[in-house]
């Protein structure tokens, strides 16, 4: 299993970026495929004294670097030649089995429509969080790939996030919910109603109905489908809730030397809560509808977040997942 992995994309890139494919060759057996500037790339690793492992990786060289602040269409035009569009073509080109990117989120979805291509019959690839629940992750999709969306749009995300939960997360039978601002029928705007209808008609998945957004932590459906403005929404209101809640609590537990030792009591079981909590712990989230494997990984990503990302997009490329979806949506297609 060969993983290609933009070098430069991320904050932290490439310091983390190899340090945790580092991790993902020794614990997880994958062979990379670095796409960056070479020098920049050996004098990182050397710092890191990584250079015994870089000696183990292949490395695409490319100067140029895709920046959070260039336009998403750039991937293709102007940065055609940076370590984010030079790994999409390299994994377009069969050079590697998946394509991994820290980098700007709308180019990498930019470049895996034009330059990966979509998987035939797809209408829009999304953007697919794992996220973390009470008890175990769903999946939200789309969590900010397409602003504005049609029906046929949302049954799409949730036949490829049920195939995918399924395939990948090991669900078996995942339910599919639609965020809406209600759980009766006659809730949502003319968007939600026409894609109930739809979702509710498609017999390749198992639909719940609507879900309201406070029900979702609470294991209201494994795949949440949303348009990506709404989607994204939820996505960045979550995230950052739940860093206010663990923040609260850390300030609670230091205020007095009393509440430092009942900390103390009980650390372990808020380790293990704040690492539950932790939308790290699944690594980013895949391009869904490519015609390869394409996964984002946190844009703030460090070492041991890259590696759990890796870990997932192996998963991803191993599980025939892509051949899963063009048979699902191929069959949809056909009664749209």
């Amino acid at each position: 299993m060969k993983i290609i992995v933009d070098a430069f994309g991320g904050d932290h890139a490439p310091e983390e970026i190899l340090l945790g494919c580092a991790q993902a060759m020794e614990e997880l057996g994958v062979e990379i495929l670095l796409s960056g500037d070479q020098k920049r790339l050996e004098s990182a690793a050397a710092k890191l004294n990584l250079s015994e492992q870089l000696a183990h990786m292949e490395i695409l060289h490319c100067s140029e670097v895709l920046t959070m602040e260039d336009e998403p269409a750039s991937v293709v035009k102007e940065k055609a030649g940076s370590s984010m569009a030079v790994g999409l073509k390299a994994l377009a080109e069969g050079k590697g089995d998946a394509f991994a990117s820290a980098g700007n989120s709308g180019a990498l979805v930019v470049g895996a429509t034009t330059i990966v291509k979509r998987i035939r019959g797809v209408r829009r690839v999304s953007f697919a969080p794992i996220l973390p629940k009470f008890e175990g992750f769903f999946m939200l999709n789309d969590g900010g790939a397409n602003v504005d969306c049609r029906p046929e749009m949302l049954l799409q995300f949730g036949i490829m996030g049920s195939a995918y939960m399924k395939k990948v997360m090991g669900i078996e039978n995942p339910r599919v919910g639609l965020a809406n601002v209600g759980s009766e029928d006659h809730k949502g705007d003319e968007l939600r109603q026409e894609a109930l209808a739809l979702l509710r008609a498609c017999p390749s998945i198992r639909f719940v109905g609507n879900v309201e957004a406070r029900d979702i932590p609470y294991d209201a459906a494994d795949v949440v489908v949303a348009d990506g403005f709404t989607g994204n929404m939820m996505l960045k209101l979550y995230e950052g809730v739940a860093m206010a809640v663990m923040d609260k609590m850390k300030g609670v537990f230091q205020k007095s030397l009393l509440n430092k030792l009942a900390a103390s009591v009980v650390y372990g079981d808020m380790k293990a809560l704040k690492k539950s909590m932790d939308y790290n712990e699944y690594g980013g989230a895949p391009i869904m509808g490519a015609s390869k494997p394409v996964f984002k990984i946190h844009g703030s990503a460090k070492a041991s977040t890259v590696k759990n990302a890796l870990r997932l997009t192996r998963d991803y490329a191993q599980s025939g997942i892509i051949e899963e979806i063009a048979r699902a949506v191929g069959k949809k297609e056909e009664t749209l």
